[in-house]
């Protein structure tokens, strides 16, 4: 496995979301470290720098790392843009099972770097409960073989902060493909209040409301799942958007339903194309964690946007080595602020999703997962 000394560091720092914490100087090093070895292991990487004005010796001495040209995510639906260490290593895609898809190749250090990020937000959050069995409702693809869906991965990987005692899938293989098998997540509910483990809900926002309407729409009676249960959402709605529900409300009516307190309740963004977590606080706001930086650009000109404008989200960060893919835009809008504006204590930075940019949405796996909303 290579080894990148400053990006290994800073993605190994053990506080994400305290910038005090962080050696002066250090986050700097960690992206011209990453972005050198793009430059001597990635075909063509070094070309697209000096196209945009930049070469490798600039690199030294860069600390505003927006002047990065980054690569539009939608690219990577059309080429798999790989460095030597990705010429072999894990695939992953981000579309469900038809549509454009991502592929993105994880090496083992840029796999490991990711799940770092992941176990150290869980564990500041007191998500990491070793020694507690947990029932498992996960809102996402039934597996089939081997795993290559970035949500089903991510899910499964999430499974090992608590010991599963049973786990259900929404969506069920049916040896042809998947159908979401409302019935069968109400029933496991149900049978998941009477057996008092802590539950955890991960996967798919779309399809704990759909299973929630259909709770109200039979009558049922409401549930009262353990206080340390947990909700926590990947994905999005997508092809759904139109009935997507306000986050506040979703979370209110799983308070209701289900009896787990909002604050136990989070989202999670993130993508195929850039795996760094972005997880909500108590107060249900994306904060930037140490190992990335956030910049949003103006539509237009690609100017950068100052706090409260909104723009198309873009990230930086060196976890990855398999691919060039430290410094990317997505075709999502949103609004940086400061992260004292939030309240919850943190203070780095944190933003807000708008939802996508343009009239004509790329496919990803929670779009075609929602389709599957309309055949259950």
């Amino acid at each position: 496995m290579i080894h990148l000394p400053l990006s290994d560091t800073l993605c190994a720092l053990p506080r994400p979301y305290c910038p005090d914490s962080v050696p002066s100087g250090l986050f700097d090093q960690a992206m011209a470290e990453i972005s050198r070895f793009h430059c001597q292991h990635t075909p063509g990487y070094e070309h697209w720098l000096n196209a945009n004005g930049l070469d490798a010796h600039d690199l030294e001495m860069l600390d505003d790392w927006s002047r990065l040209p980054p690569i539009f995510a939608n690219y990577f639906k059309q080429h798999l843009l790989l460095s030597s260490t990705g010429a072999e290593a894990m695939e992953l895609t981000s579309s469900g099972t038809s549509g454009q898809r991502s592929r993105m190749r994880y090496d083992e250090r840029s796999l490991g770097a990711a799940q770092f990020m992941v176990a150290q937000i869980f564990r500041h959050y007191g998500w990491d409960t070793p020694n507690t069995p947990c029932n498992y409702l996960l809102l996402s693809y039934q597996p089939q073989g081997h795993i290559t869906l970035g949500t089903s991965f991510t899910d499964q990987f999430l499974c090992r902060f608590a010991p599963a005692q049973r786990v259900v899938y929404a969506l069920r293989s049916n040896g042809t493909g998947h159908q979401f098998d409302v019935f069968g997540v109400i029933q496991a509910l149900q049978a998941f209040a009477e057996e008092g483990l802590p539950v955890r809900i991960l996967g798919f926002p779309a399809f704990l409301w759909q299973t929630l309407q259909q709770m109200q729409t039979l009558g049922m009676s409401d549930l009262k799942l353990p206080p340390d249960s947990l909700v926590f959402f990947g994905g999005g709605w997508k092809t759904q958007a139109a009935q997507e529900i306000p986050r506040k409300q979703l979370y209110a009516r799983i308070h209701r339903q289900l009896g787990i307190e909002t604050a136990r309740c989070r989202d999670g963004y993130g993508a195929v194309e850039h795996a760094v977590p972005y997880i909500e606080c108590a107060h249900h706001r994306f904060h930037v964690p140490v190992y990335s930086k956030v910049y949003v650009r103006n539509p237009t000109d690609f100017s950068l946007q100052p706090y409260g404008q909104p723009g198309l989200l873009g990230f930086v960060s060196p976890y990855i080595s398999s691919s060039p893919a430290h410094a990317v835009v997505m075709s999502d809008l949103a609004t940086l602020h400061p992260g004292a504006s939030c309240g919850c204590g943190l203070s780095s930075d944190w933003f807000e999703l708008h939802g996508r940019a343009g009239t004509t949405a790329g496919r990803s796996c929670a779009m075609a997962a929602s389709e599957l909303l309309g055949s259950h």
